[in-house]
């Protein structure tokens, strides 16, 4: 009951912000805006875009944030990124902030997907644009993974299933070459279980795994909150409860779950040649390969943030100036790297 109060109180002072701007504009005689059909203006003057960001000091969101400034430079946007951290009770209260500020469009990456509801109404309320980028948000529940396709909000970032398919498929690969007994192997899946886009590449990994090893292994799923400590604690239990395993292939939603199995392990006795890290980044794998020595973690999967921000921005200039509608999803490329071409692939290790 009193999350409801809450949540109308928001929405009532939104529409009281909105309500300030709008006769402030129409007494000044400046109109910035023309309507268009979803009730979000196209701008004829500046843009200006505000790029909300959980985990803003991760290496991969502050390359993210680079290249959205660097779009939004080309493209003369003013441009303002806030750092939510893993609060997303500050993901409203920013929201509101910068609807009071009067930004064109909001880009946001949740710490929470439950806020969905609440800031799709509220950026609705402020007719301001909204898209996602990384993680998905859906307008009618808490969970986007029960949420109706129609229901999610625009998003652009990368491609779960073809990012965990590639993860999966260069596990196959390592696992066949290094011939080890499939009764004394097992494979680890380490992710937080309640965000949608981590599930997307964990469950796609294990279909790629299993399709190209050529034997069954069996996989054990471990959930995590995604940070290197909190896997590392996890997959230590995992390992401990499994003495007669010789051999780990770990994979999971970032390279902060397998950074943190290919630690663990490490510290159980497991030397490097029995265990093969795939991570999902790079940004950490790399360390493990600076360093010249033999490691378990194997290979990894380059996603370049700078790309996924530099082209949300672009698609919201696209939506603003242009009035082009958001398309459903769009997704930047990615790259498998190892310790022989992290470098020349432009890896920045965090």
């Amino acid at each position: 009951m009193s999350t409801q109060r809450s949540r109308r109180g928001v929405a009532v002072a939104v529409l009281g912000v909105v309500a300030t701007l709008t006769l402030s504009a129409c007494s000044s005689g400046q109109e910035t805006v023309k309507p268009d059909g979803d009730g979000v203006g196209k701008v004829d003057g500046k843009i200006s875009l505000t790029y909300l960001q959980k985990q803003g000091d991760q290496e991969y969101f502050v390359g993210e944030a680079a290249g959205a400034k660097a779009k939004a430079e080309e493209l003369g946007i003013e441009l303002k990124v806030v750092n939510l951290g893993s609060d997303a009770n500050k993901t409203i209260s920013e929201v509101q902030s910068a609807i009071a500020q009067k930004t064109n469009g909001l880009i946001v990456v949740v710490p929470d997907p439950a806020v969905g509801p609440q800031l799709v109404q509220t950026a609705k309320d402020g007719k301001t644009a909204l898209l996602t980028s990384d993680d998905q948000i859906c307008t009618t529940g808490p969970d986007p993974s029960a949420c109706d396709r129609d229901a999610l909000v625009p998003r652009i970032g990368f491609s779960g299933a073809q990012m965990g398919g590639e993860v999966g498929k260069r596990a196959a690969e390592g696992f066949k070459k290094a011939g080890w007994n499939p009764a004394e192997t097992r494979t680890i899946s380490a992710w937080k279980q309640d965000v949608t886009v981590c599930t997307d590449r964990v469950d796609a990994a294990k279909k790629a795994f299993k399709d190209g090893a050529g034997a069954d292994v069996k996989n054990i799923d471990v959930p995590t909150d995604n940070t290197p400590t909190g896997a590392q604690d996890k997959i230590a239990a995992t390992v401990t409860a499994n003495p007669d395993v010789k051999h780990w292939i770990v994979w999971g939603c970032n390279d902060e779950n397998v950074q943190g199995g290919v630690t663990a392990l490490e510290n159980a006795g497991f030397k490097a040649d029995d265990v093969m890290g795939v991570g999902l980044g790079a940004y950490l794998a790399c360390k493990n390969w600076s360093s010249g020595k033999p490691s378990g973690m194997k290979a990894a999967l380059f996603i370049n943030g700078s790309d996924v921000g530099a082209l949300a921005v672009q698609t919201m200039y696209d939506k603003l100036k242009n009035g082009k509608e958001f398309p459903k999803e769009a997704f930047a490329p990615t790259k498998m790297v190892d310790s022989s071409n992290w470098k020349a692939s432009g890896v920045t290790c965090s």
